[in-house]
């Protein structure tokens, strides 16, 4: 009896290196065919990398669009150009297809899909949900799944680990599953997808150090998943919570006469423990307003409040509203009323040079003008449209005679290809959340958020 149990286990042993020194070998040699499952701000710059590096790679979406453009050469993309996404396309490193059942064609897969929240800022986890649903159908053994979606801790174990292990895999043995948060910034221009260090935690020792072969460059392994998970909303929420610090100085700020944007500037002369984070509008885009929530949910869970996210919340969610106050007294000053002035806002975008308008706090500010009754109109050269419940308001290209008719102008988003000079000189007063005009003191036709 124990020499057959001796003998099974061998086997169990040699068909676990098996999986693990076959998927080993091929992505070593480049052989390892990669899966992407979503192509959008992170999944097609992580294609797009990928293809370059040698390997073979499918991008998977349901969305046609972007599966057409994709097999076309055409980037929807800032941080991947025409020319990259063609190169790679045209040499048939990279091809897109919304037909799931190629996963089975695949050595590693990528969850780089969305991780909202809904109305209620309740995480909505569908797309991993329903990502790890189909992986599970599809792949086959021998095949390392990387989730890269910011969540809270545990969901690569709740719902990629949990859909393999229903199928009847047994992960770290015939398949393999690891976490590696994006930590993709659009628009920055000194770190991206191939040169920002990443980390990494596998559900047990193999699943890490295959996941550190694929995804190469500077990564550090740390001891599960779950460390993995927490770090990625960690980061955000550290950044969350220091833009609500910030949003409440300006507030004392403007009580006591102080330029907010000078004090902080001044603070961040010091060299060390410091960090300049700047007072905004509204807190945009597809991570920083919504990780924090991901935490906070997960938190409770344990009987535990994250009061610091919490007032966070409250300090970030009071600013349109104190934006909106500011609109009401600056048109007051001039002797305007709102409700007969029409406004501008200049900027769609929820950070500059990007045409992601995700979380802007654009609309809310729109909503909250409009319902007043104000004349209100966009400007932004990188974004066309946005939806505000269910109606989609035009956005227009920068027009500079349009706004010497505005009686206000608002400057929410700071990109570069617009001519703040030629801004300054047409509007008739200038509401900067930016400080564009950075030295440039309040006056009758400036004012600083």
């Amino acid at each position: 009896m124990a020499t057959t149990e001796k003998m099974l286990s061998t086997l169990n042993e040699k068909a676990q290196n098996h999986h693990y020194k076959q998927l080993w070998q091929k992505i070593q040699s480049k052989e390892a065919k990669i899966g992407i499952l979503g192509l959008g701000y992170v999944g097609l710059p992580n294609a797009v990398a990928k293809a370059e590096n040698g390997y073979s790679v499918i991008g998977f979406d349901l969305d046609e669009i972007k599966v057409e453009k994709v097999n076309r050469g055409i980037s929807y993309i800032n941080d991947v150009t025409q020319e990259e996404l063609q190169k790679v396309v045209q040499h048939r490193y990279l091809q897109a297809t919304d037909d799931f059942s190629q996963l089975k064609e695949v050595d590693v897969v990528h969850i780089c899909v969305p991780t909202p929240i809904d109305k209620y800022k309740q995480p909505d986890l569908t797309y991993v949900e329903n990502s790890s649903l189909s992986i599970a159908s599809h792949v086959s053994k021998g095949t390392l799944v990387i989730l890269e979606s910011t969540t809270y801790p545990a969901t690569t174990r709740e719902y990629v680990v949990n859909a393999l292990e229903k199928k009847g895999f047994l992960v770290g043995e015939d398949i393999f599953v690891a976490y590696s948060p994006e930590r993709i910034d659009p628009a920055n221009a000194s770190f991206n997808v191939k040169n920002t260090p990443r980390i990494v935690g596998g559900v047990t020792e193999k699943c890490t150090q295959l996941a550190l072969e694929v995804l190469g460059g500077e990564v550090r392994a740390v001891s599960s998943p779950e460390v993995a998970e927490m770090s990625k909303v960690f980061e955000n929420t550290f950044r969350y919570v220091n833009i609500a610090l910030a949003n409440e100085l300006a507030l004392v700020c403007e009580r006591m006469g102080i330029d907010v944007w000078e004090v902080i500037n001044a603070a961040a002369t010091k060299p060390y423990g410091f960090m300049p984070f700047y007072p905004t509008a509204g807190v945009g885009g597809h991570c920083i307003p919504v990780d924090p929530h991901y935490l906070s949910f997960k938190s409770k869970e344990y009987g535990f409040n994250t009061r610091m996210i919490d007032l966070a919340n409250e300090v970030n969610g009071s600013m349109i509203h104190y934006t909106v106050r500011r609109i009401l007294e600056i048109l007051n000053n001039e002797n305007k009323f709102l409700k007969d002035s029409n406004i501008v806002i200049l900027g769609a975008a929820y950070k500059k040079n990007i045409g992601d308008a995700r979380e802007s706090a654009v609309y809310m500010l729109y909503e909250e003008l409009s319902t007043l009754a104000a004349n209100v109109s966009i400007q932004d050269n990188h974004v066309e449209v946005i939806k505000i419940n269910d109606r989609i308001v035009e956005v227009e290209n920068v027009n500079y005679e349009k706004i010497k008719e505005g009686d206000l102008v608002i400057i929410l988003t700071d990109h570069d290809d617009v001519d703040y000079e030629r801004v300054e000189k047409n509007a008739q007063i200038i509401f900067d959340t930016k400080n564009v005009y950075q030295s440039k003191k309040n006056s009758p036709t400036y004012y600083k958020l």
